[in-house]
């Protein structure tokens, strides 16, 4: 498919923004811009959940914004578990939501055609598994859990941006196509 980028391309990329972090020191890809093509992307994703995707996506990029900062971010790197976990969840509530509107989007489109409702399906339940898992470890004190959490977390983005790139050209989302 050629042409302009579709919305869950600009919404995949955005993701990768989001996702790359420099270890350790300053982020030079800032997350904030990440959620900016995100929303762009929903802006003509078609989907009745699109209002409560942007307001997700904006709270996480505001969220993003106030962490970029180095006098907020280093001491949130070293703080403890519960905080971390605490600033992740507006990503992972973002993660969720978009997998299910698009899971919802592709069983309404082609109910023959379960591959993409299915990927989508099982993403919406890895991130609520993966928003779960550090909360669960720090109070058992597991840090076995902790590392699982933080794998678990970086798959879940790697497999929610291959699975965006793979559905980008399905009709179900793509925006109608208008005339002039």
């Amino acid at each position: 498919m050629n042409g302009p980028m579709t919305p869950l391309q600009k919404i995949a990329m955005g993701l990768v923004i989001v996702a790359l972090d420099t270890l350790g020191g300053y982020d030079a890809l800032p997350d904030f811009l990440g959620w900016a093509l995100v929303l762009w992307g929903l802006a003509t994703l078609p989907t009745p959940a699109r209002g409560t995707l942007q307001a997700t996506a904006a709270v996480a990029g505001a969220v993003s914004l106030v962490l970029w900062f180095p006098q907020v971010h280093q001491p949130l790197r070293d703080a403890e578990v519960s905080l971390r976990w605490a600033a992740s969840l507006p990503d992972l509530l973002f993660v969720l939501l978009l997998c299910r509107a698009l899971a919802t989007r592709a069983r309404e489109a082609d109910p023959t055609d379960r591959r993409f409702a299915a990927r989508f399906g099982v993403l919406a339940w890895a991130a609520v598994v993966v928003a779960a898992l550090p909360a669960i470890a720090d109070a058992a004190g597991s840090d076995g859990l902790l590392v699982a959490a933080e794998v678990g977390f970086v798959v879940l983005w790697l497999w929610l941006v291959w699975n965006l790139f793979a559905a980008h050209g399905r009709e179900y989302a793509r925006p109608p196509v208008t005339t002039r």
